[in-house]
């Protein structure tokens, strides 16, 4: 009988791939046992229960803008602003302050982003144009200290039965007042 010499090499690929095989099984029964279990179908009850809860006194329901909309009406304030010159940063932020689009026109400063933001979140947390909630601030100063806020024209609330549901935001333009005038052109789009 011949004896054939293994090298080393030869005998360390062998080595390494007779490793990689046992830790690769060990893994897919790891994997395997791991895996969840498939949830059975919910009980006729459990069913009930969720019909129920629809009618739940404790529950509230709310009203979003879809992305569709909120991008429309960003749009159209940018377009108001394009209109007339201005390089401006539009924000539409939901009704909990989350943003849900932001536009940045073209040349429009860095502060603006920020500023928009905020604009919108401070229309929609009071539910008020921001240049009436800056009017505000001459009785109670320490609303300016509210993190997130910014009290200066350029914001606009958007309402849902009376109730806000989201806040638009615009900053860049040299005034609070043309500010303002573009966000509300986005709320105006959205009542078309």
């Amino acid at each position: 009988m011949k004896q054939v010499k293994v090298s080393q090499r030869t005998r360390a690929i062998t080595g390494g791939a007779l490793v990689a095989a046992l830790a690769l099984g060990g893994f897919g029964a790891y994997a395997a046992s791991a895996a969840p279990a498939q949830a059975p179908a919910p009980a006729p009850a459990a069913q009930a229960d969720a019909k129920t809860d629809a009618k739940n006194k404790n529950l509230t329901e709310s009203t979003h803008l879809t992305i569709d909309a909120a991008t429309k009406a960003a749009q159209t304030a940018l377009d108001a602003a394009k209109k007339e010159n201005q390089r401006v940063t539009v924000a539409v932020v939901d009704r909990n302050g989350n943003t849900i689009v932001t536009l940045r026109g073209d040349g429009a400063g860095p502060q603006s982003y920020d500023a928009a933001q905020r604009k919108a979140y401070t229309a929609v947390s009071w539910n008020a144009p921001t240049s009436v909630l800056a009017g505000r601030l001459a009785q109670t100063p320490t609303l300016k200290d509210i993190p997130g806020t910014l009290f200066l024209g350029g914001g606009a609330p958007v309402t849902a039965k009376n109730a806000p549901i989201a806040g638009i935001g615009v900053a860049g333009a040299p005034s609070g007042d043309l500010d303002e005038k573009f966000a509300q052109a986005g709320v105006a789009a959205l009542n078309k």
